[in-house]
């Protein structure tokens, strides 16, 4: 078994409130697991995680292995991590990994800064994969450097979005029944073909469901049932509750899942996948203005064009900007308004280097600027704003997205309402979409 490298405090996943594990948050998730255990009549266990990663993703048709396949230029497999780590009482996460890809996955805990994390080689199959996690863990083998806890989730490492809710009732149900397995309803009607592929029969899908993961068990329970499993399921089984069934005699608890637990299997998943961290990470907007905030500008109208096209918008003078950073804002608009060169937008980005916010996600920066052609010669003003693609080469490097955005000014009313409301629909299409092809363009509305 190897530990992996050490990371330091990094941003945590966003859940469905988009912040980390930090400060009341980080206390909230230490107790929730009190609150439950108290109305459930049950005490904490202690609890480690095991993800089996040794797949190669032959089903996804792609060379790299599917949990090792990039979505916003990150690997799969430590979104997954992440969502465990900002589960506090999840002591340890072990992850089987093969050989070969041992030195990618230490690069990855390392690159995004991942905690608890102990790497062991995986077997030829899942379940193999699994014992070996397993193993590590138990008292009774050499060089175990790990406590063996009374409960084990076995997840798995191309499901990145699982919740603490989820974890949490799977490994109460499992502290009470000695196993517990999420399940969701059948998609489509299960069939059973005969010899000659013509149907023989077919289930009812309301009585049926679909095994998922999280799945959870009292580590006694389903060390002992691989101990004692066969070659044959070792080999060719997938379904961990049947181990526990068959070999510990134990009838799982089955606890509804959530819809979000769906398994990226094939390359349309990746897509998906990406859609729905893109939509989490975009809900919360940060407008940094240069006015002063009792002071009425085309700033302040363009910020409440923001809000029909974005739900979470805030605006400061840049005096909070720290705090909001710290609550882990993946989108910034810094509005220059009172002055053409990036004097704002560079202090931004400074900070944003500097807090390693951009470490797990890209993080979205568009610098407007109102061009006041009346007042400065048009040259002077452009040969300014064009600086923009030489910062966002730079910024690139280090996962920050910044494009630029021209609004004229001044114009008349009717006309500068739709320049703005163009201007709003830009801003919402770039951080939607999180484009690495639009960095360093400046747009016009």
């Amino acid at each position: 078994m190897e530990s992996g490298p050490p990371g330091g405090s990094g941003p945590a996943e966003p859940g469905p409130r988009l912040r980390g594990l930090r400060g009341a948050d980080a206390t909230a998730s230490a107790s929730s697991w009190s609150r439950f255990g108290a109305e459930a009549g049950c005490r904490a266990p202690a609890v480690a995680a095991v993800l089996p990663a040794g797949g190669s993703g032959e089903r996804m048709g792609v060379p790299t292995p599917k949990q090792f396949c990039p979505i916003l230029e990150r690997p799969l497999i430590s979104y997954t991590l992440q969502a465990l780590e900002r589960v506090s009482w999840i002591r340890d996460i072990v992850v089987a990994v093969t050989g070969e890809n041992m030195e990618t996955m230490k690069g990855i805990i390392q690159r995004y800064r991942h905690k608890r994390i102990s790497l062991v080689e995986a077997g030829v199959t899942r379940h193999r994969s699994i014992f070996n996690g397993l193993k590590a863990l138990a008292e009774d083998q050499p060089n175990c450097r790990l406590s063996k806890p009374e409960v084990v989730i076995i997840h798995d490492a191309v499901r990145p979005f699982v919740e603490e809710d989820v974890l949490l009732r799977v490994v109460t149900a499992a502290q009470e029944h000695g196993a517990s397995g999420a399940i969701r309803p059948l998609v489509s009607t299960v069939i059973s073909p005969s010899a000659d592929s013509c149907l023989d029969h077919s289930l009812e899908r309301a009585k049926h469901r679909a095994s998922e993961m999280p799945q959870a068990f009292l580590f006694d329970v389903i060390y002992e049932a691989y101990q004692q499993c066969s070659d044959y399921d070792l080999e060719f089984g997938t379904e961990c509750l049947h181990l526990a069934l068959k070999y510990s005699h134990i009838k799982a608890k089955l606890v509804e899942g959530s819809p979000d637990l769906w398994k990226v299997t094939y390359k349309r998943d990746l897509y998906a996948a990406e859609s729905i961290i893109k939509e989490r990470i975009s809900q919360q907007v940060c407008v940094v203005m240069d006015t002063k905030e009792n002071e009425e500008h085309v700033g302040r109208c363009l910020e409440e064009m923001l809000k029909t096209e974005l739900n979470h918008v805030k605006v400061t003078s840049g005096q909070d900007l720290q705090q909001i950073i710290l609550e882990q804002c993946y989108n910034f608009v810094c509005v220059n308004v009172m002055t053409s060169d990036f004097e704002e937008t560079q202090r931004l980005l400074n900070m944003l280097e500097e807090s390693n916010l951009s470490i797990l996600y890209p993080v979205v920066v568009i610098s407007v600027h109102f061009l006041d052609y009346e007042s400065v010669p048009f040259g002077q003003r452009m040969e300014k704003v064009m600086q923009i693609r030489e910062f966002a080469k730079e910024v690139k490097k280090r996962n920050i997205l910044l494009s630029g955005l021209l609004i004229y000014f001044p114009q008349e009313e009717q006309k500068l309402q739709e320049s703005l409301r163009q201007g709003a629909t830009i801003i919402a299409a770039l951080i939607k979409d999180r484009n690495s092809g639009l960095i360093g363009q400046l747009l016009v509305a």
